[in-house]
């Protein structure tokens, strides 16, 4: 009786292992990281543009605050006095917090995506620490609302889409099956005869 439990929990377990769960948890990371962070990051960027299109190139002086709180209290709040290295790190932290959300949500180049967002969070969290004064907390002590924690579980999908890719509904899975004839005519057709 014990051996047939056992082996009809392998059958269901593995089959839901070998079947579902490829293109299952990635679609579902996908969608927690839409449902839960898109609009976060989305909303976060907005704050640090300028007006109209070339405000993606002629930041607020709140995208300064928000980045380098205090490189910018250094120099008494004027971010034209900070160097082109800062300039520069604001500008593609801002674009990266458009760029790479939009690319998970798509799945084009997600691994890649995910990994930038991976060290995005990890620098923001740095950010929120070392420059605003937040309090990180710890892992395994009895409270789940620290800093540590939440961002823990916002990088527990993205580690997800790296090692297991975007799933099925997206356009890295488009992109591979569109290339996939066309670099197997290549590799023939490169073979000697």
């Amino acid at each position: 009786m014990m051996n047939s439990l056992i082996t009809l929990h392998a059958r269901i377990f593995g089959a839901l292992e070998t079947h579902l769960a490829p293109a299952l948890l990635p679609s579902l990371a996908r969608l927690l990281f839409l449902g839960a962070l898109f609009m976060y990051y989305w909303n976060a960027g907005l704050t640090k543009i300028g007006d109209g299109f070339g405000g993606l190139f002629q930041l607020s002086p709140g995208a300064y605050v928000q980045i380098l709180p205090r490189a910018v209290e250094a120099v008494g709040y004027d971010p034209s006095a900070l160097g082109a290295l800062a300039r520069a790190t604001v500008l593609f932290g801002t674009w990266a917090e458009f760029l790479l959300p939009i690319l998970l949500a798509v799945g084009l180049f997600t691994r890649i995506a995910a990994l930038g967002m991976i060290g995005f969070v990890m620098v923001q969290t740095w950010v929120d620490v070392m420059g605003h004064g937040a309090v990180l907390g710890a892992l395994f002590d009895r409270h789940a609302d620290g800093l540590i924690d939440t961002r823990a579980f916002w990088i527990f999908p993205l580690l997800l889409l790296v090692f297991k890719g975007a799933g099925p509904l997206s356009l890295d899975t488009a992109l591979a099956r569109w290339l996939q004839p066309k670099s197997a005519a290549f590799v023939a057709a490169s073979q000697p005869r």
